[in-house]
């Protein structure tokens, strides 16, 4: 723990100006962010009297090491230049708002030659309308309810080539549930056309569909085609199902995104309903921990900007009105950022009276209700993880806490395509952003513990590496441009040293052979703070570097359960990439040789011809026809097919492991 008045700037350096400032810790990483008016008078108040600030804060700058600022022009620039870092670094001093679960969208991918219907979850595509968020159960009775009235494209690409191909639809075309642009029943045109009636009608334009539709159910009538007038009453009534499950709550010019909060001293609760003319068409929720001392206000203005700031497509998805329990700091900066993103004024505020101030008071309940729900779940998970933790630091009379955690396994088949895995573990949970594959070629790949040592040398190499290269020191940075992340300041940044934070404890999966061989790679590093063992499988016994009998622990400890959890998720991860370069080295083609020829041109060529054969039998003009092929790639194809033998003559690419004749 750092004594923070080790990097404590001069008063004089920091500039009265607004910026934004970044604290790091010894390894380079950013743990907090945050912007201030008059930057001197707010890193001032972090070294003035530390012993006097708030516990977290305290732990916030005693975890530091440095501390750096940007001087901005304005304090919108400092909003924006916060919210960009704290999206970027992932400081753990930083509050962040995770949703307390994962909601689908019903999504019409209106970029598409022919639009496709599908739910959706995850980051935003160009070119896709979203509705929602939904829960999964509505969402998927809605899209199901909604394409017997609007039968667009719900298949995936696959399918969709399968029915161009063979000339017929999928079963939903057999049952009207999509008008099956694949096989020509409707035009591109009138399919895009149908897809847009789809998205007005989502969009809450309900009404005008199910009056046309009322006309032209009276127009059956009057011509007594009563089959015809049957199906659009049923179609009718399905329209009004969707329409009506959302009960008008707010008149139904309507607009606005509902925030509440519920907290304590510790975590907060934020809730959110959507309202989308008048009705409420989402819900969403997050739980988050209070790790800075953040005002109400302060706590709405970080959720505003994570919460409309995660997607560049913002036109249509931030609403004219945004109520919140308490108008946010920065409330003038913030508007003007978020009228920039939506591209039209945006009004904050808080409702006094009537049918909105009601509808808040529903939403702070389901907060109150989600924070309950929350502690509950979260009681026991951190209770067992403490247990589990502290047990295997007593058990392994460890003399540090047992932060991060790394476990390594090699995997493969009589020794050909060997490689490794590591799998990462902190405070008890997987950080699978730090999950690393290896490859190992060479002598290494002789036996396990020779490659266990590799794979050790190599990964702390790289930790010495990150950790030898200069970190920042107090002081001012002025360009932001000068912060993007590149490979040459990969340790200042944060975001391409990959393995620049150690763990307390390596884990490697065998008995004492390859113990032995991943602490003899740490002694030639010289490393000494880093504590090895080994689980076996057959016992389940913890192994220690040079000792002749292993720790056993209980079968009922939840130190064991937490280190044979690591172990089977190392043993995973390394499973499926060694299927996967397994898979590609099965996997031979003629065309595999070509200098200059990767795997996109390969495509290209495959999909231009439709053969190996044809390829074959193509001259360079010809190649040069497909896309991306020059002609030096088609003189070069030519020339290594024409040298690969009469005896290869139109071979096709097989699949070495089932047999099977490939496309290429």
């Amino acid at each position: 723990m750092a004594d923070p008045a080790s990097y404590r700037p001069q008063t004089g350096e920091i500039p009265t100006t607004p910026g934004v400032y970044r604290f790091r810790d010894p390894h380079g990483r950013v743990i907090y962010v945050g912007k201030a008016k008059n930057l001197r008078s707010r890193l001032n108040s972090y070294f003035a009297n530390p012993a006097g600030l708030l516990p977290k804060t305290y732990a916030m700058v005693h975890a530091a090491s440095s501390v750096e600022w940007t001087v901005v022009g304005s304090e919108l620039e400092s909003l924006q230049l916060e919210y960009t870092w704290i999206k970027e670094f992932k400081p753990r001093f930083n509050v962040v708002f995770r949703d307390d679960k994962t909601y689908p969208y019903l999504a019409v991918s209106m970029g598409e030659k022919l639009p496709r219907v599908q739910v959706m979850r995850g980051e935003r595509r160009k070119g896709t309308r979203y509705f929602g968020p939904y829960t999964a159960g509505a969402i998927r009775e809605t899209m199901d309810t909604l394409l017997r009235v609007f039968p667009v494209r719900s298949c995936s690409a696959g399918v969709l080539k399968r029915a161009q191909a063979s000339g017929r639809p999928c079963l939903l075309g057999y049952i009207d549930k999509c008008s099956a642009p694949c096989v020509g029943r409707v035009t591109p045109e009138e399919h895009r056309a149908i897809a847009e009636d789809f998205c007005s009608f989502m969009g809450g334009e309900a009404g005008k569909f199910i009056r046309r539709l009322e006309k032209d159910m009276a127009a059956a009538v009057a011509e007594l085609d009563y089959e015809r007038a049957a199906r659009i009453r049923d179609d009718i009534a399905a329209l009004r199902k969707v329409f009506e499950r959302n009960a008008v709550v707010l008149s139904e010019d309507t607009d606005a995104d509902i925030f509440a909060l519920h907290d304590d001293d510790l975590e907060a609760s934020v809730q959110v309903f959507h309202v989308r003319g008048g009705r409420v068409r989402g819900q969403r929720g997050w739980v988050v921990e209070k790790v800075e001392d953040a005002t109400t206000p302060e706590l709405i203005e970080h959720l505003l900007q994570q919460v409309y700031g995660e997607d560049s497509d913002n036109q249509g998805r931030i609403p004219r009105e945004v109520l919140v329990p308490e108008i946010p700091s920065n409330h003038h900066e913030l508007l003007e950022w978020l009228g920039g993103l939506r591209g039209a004024k945006v009004d904050i505020r808080v409702p006094q009276r009537g049918d909105k101030a009601a509808l808040m008071s529903t939403v702070r309940e389901n907060a109150e209700q989600a924070l309950k729900l929350h502690k509950v779940r979260r009681a026991g998970d951190i209770t067992v993880r403490s247990q589990a933790l502290q047990e295997l630091q007593e058990a392994l009379e460890l003399p540090v806490p047992l932060l991060r955690i790394e476990c390594y396994d090699i995997s493969h088949v009589q020794g050909t395509n060997v490689v490794a895995s590591m799998v990462v573990v902190e405070d008890g949970l997987p950080k699978k952003a730090d999950y690393r594959k290896f490859s190992i070629t060479g002598a290494a790949a002789t036996d396990d513990t020779a490659a266990m040592h590799d794979v050790l040398t190599r990964r702390f190499r790289h930790y010495l590496q990150d950790k030898s290269s200069q970190l920042p020191k107090s002081g001012e940075v002025r360009n932001p441009a000068e912060l993007a992340p590149s490979s040459d300041d990969a340790a200042l940044t944060g975001t391409k040293a990959r393995f620049a934070y150690p763990p307390n404890l390596v884990v490697v999966d065998g008995g004492q052979p390859q113990v032995n061989a991943a602490a003899r790679a740490l002694a030639e590093l010289g490393i000494d703070d880093v504590y090895v063992v080994g689980l076996a499988k057959r016992l389940e016994e913890v192994w220690l570097p040079d000792s002749d009998f292993p720790v056993i622990l209980p079968r009922t400890s939840q130190g064991l359960y937490l280190l044979q959890r690591i172990r089977d998720e190392a043993h995973r991860f390394a499973i499926t990439f060694h299927r996967q370069k397994r898979g590609k080295a099965m996997t031979v083609s003629a065309l595999d040789g070509v200098p200059g020829l990767g795997e996109a041109k390969r495509k290209a060529l495959v999909a231009h011809f439709g053969s190996l054969k044809k390829i074959k039998a193509a001259t360079a003009s010809e190649l040069t026809a497909a896309k991306g092929i020059g002609p030096a790639l088609a003189e070069a194809v030519v020339s290594h097919l024409a040298g690969a033998g009469a005896s290869e003559e139109a071979a096709p690419a097989v699949n070495m492991t089932t047999g099977e004749i490939l496309e290429f």
